[in-house]
């Protein structure tokens, strides 16, 4: 299939009227394996699975701020705000088209590739160098990878930039040096292929949550693990922020799921990403994906004095 950036080249690019640029993360994903599904379930029933992923990658996509430029056939080119939205977005995408139901034996795959810089917006399209990188990292990606480069790995948040593996340098077309590729790891450790600049593996094959809180990081990767977090500095993670309690609320694990338990007298707050904040009182929530854990007040008004949160299954 003819993708849909790549018949832009530098010519074409330099010919569009110079608006500013602006900075942004451009996506492309397509369903991998297309041309299988059609043969071994025929048009009808694969443009329909075909279909639900298109719909399924548009909602993420508005979930995270964005908007999608366009599809063609079994793939979508959309642009995010900025690297963590994107990278956010890529995430959201595998998982959820993970869990699509499949038919039979044919299970739904993507392959993602994503970059953040400069680009020029015109009549609901985005150009320029960053789109042409995007599409070469989706060139790269196989089914269930998402694919970017080092320049937008260093552009992530500390926690999610610590979900990355470098992979190789490649060439891209119109650019002097080669663009530094990496992988964003998104699913459980003992699926990936181990490599020396791989993240430290956690041992467990289960699912992990990475807690980050100024400089430290917590790994729960142990069975049955529980922990508190609090004023005290006797908690695993001790809480400056003085509209914490000194026991504020712990975290445990249960089977392969993580649940956050209020026990404070002012409440704990969470804001999973993109979605609406969650007030806690006397209560406990499910961990799921990416976010972050204020105390005592909500997260826009606990400025630095939040958890950050990661789970990857």
């Amino acid at each position: 299939m003819k993708r849909v950036s790549q018949s832009d080249d530098v010519t074409q690019a330099q010919a569009i009227p110079q608006a500013p640029a602006k900075t942004m993360a451009v996506l492309f994903a397509d369903v991998a394996g297309s041309t299988k599904l059609y043969d071994t379930l025929g048009d009808t029933q694969a443009k329909q699975m075909i279909d639900e992923c298109i719909e399924t990658m548009r909602g993420i996509t508005t979930r995270y701020g964005g908007r999608v430029i366009k599809t063609i056939g079994d793939e979508v080119m959309c642009v995010l705000p900025d690297a963590d939205s994107g990278c956010l977005a890529a995430t959201d995408m595998q998982t959820r088209i993970t869990d699509l139901p499949g038919v039979g034996n044919v299970k739904r795959a993507i392959r993602v590739g994503f970059h953040a810089g400069p680009v020029i917006e015109q009549d609901n399209d985005v150009f320029g160098d960053t789109v042409n990188v995007a599409a070469r990292m989706a060139g790269v990606a196989r089914a269930q990878q998402i694919i970017t480069t080092r320049a937008t790995v260093d552009m992530l948040s500390p926690l999610l930039r610590k979900s990355s593996r470098k992979i190789a340098a490649l060439s891209v077309k119109g650019k002097g040096d080669d663009v530094e590729v990496c992988e964003i790891i998104w699913q459980g450790e003992e699926e990936l292929t181990t490599m020396a600049t791989t993240i430290a593996p956690v041992g467990t094959g289960q699912s992990v949550l990475r807690l980050q809180y100024g400089a430290s990081l917590l790994v729960l990767d142990k069975p049955n693990v529980s922990i508190v977090l609090g004023r005290d500095v006797g908690c695993n993670v001790p809480i400056s922020d003085r509209m914490a309690s000194r026991h504020h609320a712990r975290i445990e694990r249960r089977r392969d799921k993580f649940y956050l338990v209020d026990q404070s007298t002012n409440g704990t707050y969470v804001l999973f990403a993109g979605e609406t904040e969650i007030a806690l009182r006397r209560e406990e929530v499910m961990l799921r994906g990416v976010g972050r854990i204020a105390f005592g007040r909500s997260v826009a008004q606990s400025e630095e004095d939040t958890v950050e949160f990661v789970l990857t299954a």
